[in-house]
């Protein structure tokens, strides 16, 4: 079985769903109201771990009522929370997230102030262990950390290369693999052209580079040369949490087998079935049902 390490946030989403998202001042109705667990990291562990892998969530949270939430739900879906760190009278991260009703979305997160950024306790764990390390940018010394001893422990590493006030390009220098978002990419290279900045991020870095479009699918560079896998054609209902998804799917695909182009699609399928259902996790698929959808497309 595959065993994969997720470095990286949880964070509590409240989701109002609207029928638009608002572009002004005023009072809003919203006509659904969920409270999912969520976060880069703790999701690609959802989601790695609903396709089977044997998964460890490393993140820290307060000593509260929604750090029990966010333990529980993660413990529920099979992911391991023994080397996550509780800090006591310390509150946990939450974000407030609107969905209109095509599943796009606007998220205000706040990250806790009282959760430290030291990440020296992670020197205990044995990343040897792992057969993949994937971690988020939000927790930068969290991941700088878990990056370094993967590296000296022979493991590969997979980097959610999404936008954050940090300079990420430490991180992406440690990376085995790059997995950009679209304004993280940008942000980064300062290049709008994809295959530009891809060669730019390319050239800070020894790691596969990659960048997703949401809906439009995924880009990449092999062996110099640009690379596409589209994206699938499904009913979208929720975006929340898609990107995670695709992530973890990556990180579980490529931990079983080198194959990039397949490892993308098969990312692919799994982000864009999250798609299907509200929330950031009540959508992802198991192995089966992914391998079910991607029949269709042969």
């Amino acid at each position: 079985m595959t065993r994969i390490a997720c470095v990286g946030i949880a964070v509590l989403d409240r989701l109002y769903y609207v029928d638009k998202l608002p572009t002004g001042g005023g009072k809003y109705v919203a006509h659904d109201y969920r409270e999912i667990g969520g976060g880069p990291a703790a999701t690609a562990a959802v989601a790695a771990a609903r396709l089977g892998a044997n998964v460890d969530f490393i993140g820290r949270v307060g000593d509260d009522a929604t750090g029990d939430t966010l333990l529980n739900e993660l413990e529920s879906y099979g992911v391991n929370t023994a080397f996550t760190q509780r800090y006591s009278q310390a509150r946990s991260s939450q974000s407030a997230i609107l969905v209109d009703t095509y599943g796009e979305r606007i998220i205000i997160n706040h990250p806790s102030p009282d959760l430290p950024n030291d990440a020296q306790w992670l020197t205990a764990i044995d990343f040897s262990q792992y057969d993949m390390v994937l971690a988020d940018v939000r927790w930068h010394q969290g991941t700088l950390t878990a990056f370094t001893l993967a590296k000296q422990a022979g493991v590969a590493t997979l980097l959610d290369a999404d936008v954050t006030p940090q300079d990420i390009r430490p991180l992406v220098a440690l990376a085995d693999h790059a997995a950009f978002s679209e304004p993280g990419l940008q942000r980064m290279t300062g290049e709008n052209d994809i295959q530009r900045a891809l060669q730019m991020a390319e050239n800070d870095t020894n790691a596969q580079v990659y960048v997703t479009q949401g809906k439009k699918g995924c880009f990449w560079l092999q062996h110099g040369q640009l690379q596409h896998q589209a994206g699938f054609h499904v009913e979208v209902v929720d975006t929340t949490g898609a990107g995670d998804v695709f992530h973890g799917a990556l990180a579980v695909a490529l931990g079983r087998q080198p194959d990039i182009a397949a490892s993308v699609r098969y990312a692919n399928a799994v982000a864009a079935l999250k798609c299907t259902q509200p929330g950031g996790r009540a959508g992802i698929p198991d192995c089966d049902q992914t391998d079910s959808f991607l029949t269709r497309f042969v």
